[in-house]
């Protein structure tokens, strides 16, 4: 199995986002962190900490590990050409992140989800398997830099970066 680095590859190019580590700061939703988190979503999950101080947290982590499984996983459906099971890994990962309110993570998995279908939403039309790998490729790049903003956001706002 690959290690984290070789999952996500691009890590060290990014910049830490998000600042918020006081749930009252929930509230100030910046550009920076409504693009990754969707505040609503996480507003409410925060609220589960208040029976279980570490809920969100221990979420988020269950969350990271899962995601590098994902990302293991969709790699090596790509590399078979196994569209049915690379839709299914995007969906999977879609509803854990919408659970954090990951937005952004959500929609680009969504996308592979659908490319993984044939189907391009966005063009409102069915794809050939070579432009549904082509695009799929580009999208999981795309996600799992996504998925380092994210976890970086979060990690920010429980202090454990």
């Amino acid at each position: 199995m690959q290690d984290d680095e070789d999952v996500l590859d691009n890590e060290d190019e990014l910049d830490d986002k998000g600042e918020s580590d006081d749930e009252d700061e929930l509230d100030d939703e910046d550009e920076e962190s409504s693009e990754i988190v969707d505040m609503d979503v996480f507003s409410q999950l925060i609220e589960l900490d208040e029976d279980d101080p570490d809920f969100s947290k221990e979420m988020a982590e269950q969350y990271f590990s899962q995601a590098i499984a994902t990302f293991g996983k969709l790699d090596e459906a790509l590399l078979d050409k196994d569209l049915k099971e690379l839709s299914s890994l995007g969906h999977f990962l879609k509803g854990s992140s919408a659970a954090l309110g990951l937005s952004k993570v959500q929609k680009s998995c969504e996308k592979i989800q659908n490319y993984g279908n044939l189907r391009d939403e966005d063009a409102d039309r069915s794809l050939v398997e070579h432009e549904a790998l082509k695009l799929i490729t580009k999208t999981l790049a795309r996600v799992k830099k996504e998925y380092i903003e994210a976890e970086k956001w979060l990690k920010n706002y429980h202090n454990t970066a």
